[in-house]
Parts: C-alpha cells; structure tokens; sequence
C-alpha cells in the first residue's frame, strides 16, 4: 500500500524541516509528502528527500486548519493518509507501522506523542537528527496510554483522537465528510472530526511503534491567544452535538470570569475578553511541554 504523509504549515519552518528529516530517515519513507501551506508563500530551500513533496496553498487570515487538511486530502496522490503536525518529528517506524495498520484494516488509527523540552532537537555533522536523544527526552502525557511497539488497541472513545498524529484511509475521511470547513481558527475542528467518523462508523485503534515526538513552542495556560476562535468553534460545535467540546479550556475562561458557562448550559455568554496582560502572564515557562 501506497501512503501519502500530510502537514499543515504556518510560520514554523523549522519544525517542518525536523520533520522531513525525520521522514527520511524512516525504516519505510513515505510515498510522498504534500504540505498545506497556511502562509502567503511557501519556503525554499526544504531538506531533499527520496519522495516527491507536493504543495498546496491555502488561503485564510485565522488558521483555517480544517480547510487545509481537506485541501491536502485532496492534493494527496494516494489512499492511505498519515496526518502529520508540523510539530511532530517522527520514529523511525512510524510510517511503516500505520501502513502496516492501514493494509490490515481500514479505520481509524492514532499513535503516541511524546512531548520534548525547549532546545532538544540536535543535528548531527551529516544533517541527520539525533532520534536517540530525543528518545531519551520525551514525555508521554499523562492523558494518554502506554502502548506495546507491536499492539494495536481498540479505542472506544473517538474523542480521544487528538490531531497531531493520526492515519486513515481517504474512502474514511470522504465518508465522514472530510473535515468542517466552517471552523475557524484554534479549536474544536479535529474533536467535531473525530465524532463525524464515529458516526461513520469508522472505528479507532491505538497504534504502537508509531511514535512521534512534539517539538516545543510557546503555550499558553489558559490559552488567551484563541480565546475568540475557541469561544466560536464551541458554539459550533455545540449547535451540532448537543455536547461542548473543549470544556477543560472553557472552564479556564468561565474561573477567570471571562465568560458565564457550565457543562450543562446551553449557551456561552462572553462577560469580558482577556488583556493583553493577561495574555503575556498566561505563557508558560519554557520547562512545561504541554498545557
């Protein structure tokens, strides 16, 4: 089986080149890249690898991540689709493990992330990436399970997919309608896809051996810098589901008496939006992986 490996780009250059070094270096390299660049232009001078890289542009003043990923669904010359984040920088047998999974049974499959500390990628003198190190650096969240190299482990809960590293085949995500369009900026895309494949009835399995390691960036605790974008995609979310989604984020604004909410309330009422004190207070050290 042939497998398209896919990204979304805005502003992180070099992540994305961690990440096509990665690619390179896998036990069984992808059959091509295609990047979904978020960004007026794309960027030259990308590492060269042995499969094609393919580009697309996309435009969209807020992060339009779910038109990206559709847009790169689409640019994808093959079935079997690895959704990669920028941010990840992939174990050597990733790829060759959700092509495994994906041959055996079209579904849904997820891999572990494993979060790195500020500064750990290093190149050695040839270019390559030091995977070792990072190995060595990286931490589960404690959200997520531990899983086997060579388990495969059903997964009841779709809302358990978190978007930085997930493979499926195109049949799937067309089925499920691909990716909400009408989300925009940070938040609630990936969690209103994950319950489109579950109506679909697209199950979802743990995947191990698929490692990717999360390259680290400025987060923010409670995430201020999207506060519109998640109040929005909530409401969405919401006037679909019946259910919110992102409630962890949404409490964090409701204790910071921004907005009047509760899991049970129907409507999110915005009482104040965030200072730009606030927002700086709000970034976390550069020692915390994840928020």
């Amino acid at each position: 089986m042939k497998v398209s490996a896919l990204t979304l780009v805005r502003n992180r250059r070099e992540h994305l080149v961690n990440l096509m070094l990665s690619l390179e270096a896998q036990t069984q390299r992808p059959d091509e890249l295609v990047i979904a660049w978020m960004q007026p232009e794309a960027e030259t001078d990308l590492p060269k690898t042995h499969f094609p890289v393919r580009h697309v542009m996309v435009e969209g003043d807020a992060l339009p991540l779910a038109k990206a990923r559709n847009a790169a669904v689409n640019a994808a010359a093959f079935d079997g689709l690895i959704f990669l984040d920028v941010d990840c920088i992939a174990s050597p047998t990733l790829v060759a493990r959700y092509r495994e999974a994906l041959a055996h049974q079209a579904a849904l499959y997820i891999g572990e992330v494993h979060y790195l500390p500020a500064d750990a990628v290093r190149q050695r003198a040839d270019g390559t990436l030091d995977l070792t190190h990072l190995a060595t650096l990286g931490e589960r969240h404690p959200a997520r399970p531990t899983i086997e190299d060579d388990e495969i482990r059903r997964e009841p809960d779709h809302g358990n997919l978190w978007g930085l590293s997930f493979a499926l085949m195109r049949q799937d995500h067309q089925r499920a309608g691909g990716m909400d369009e009408g989300y925009r900026g940070y938040g609630g895309e990936e969690t209103d896809y994950a319950w489109r494949l579950a109506a679909a009835d697209v199950p979802l399995y743990w995947v191990g051996g698929a490692l990717a390691w999360h390259q680290h960036h400025a987060m923010y605790a409670p995430p201020w810098p999207h506060f519109e974008a998640i109040i929005v995609n909530a409401r969405r979310f919401y006037s679909r589901w019946g259910q919110w989604c992102m409630e962890y984020w949404l409490n964090q604004f409701h204790e910071a008496d921004a907005i009047r909410w509760s899991p049970v309330a129907e409507v999110i009422e915005i009482v104040r939006r965030p200072t730009q004190e606030e927002i700086a207070a709000a970034r976390l050290p550069a020692s915390a992986r994840y928020g």
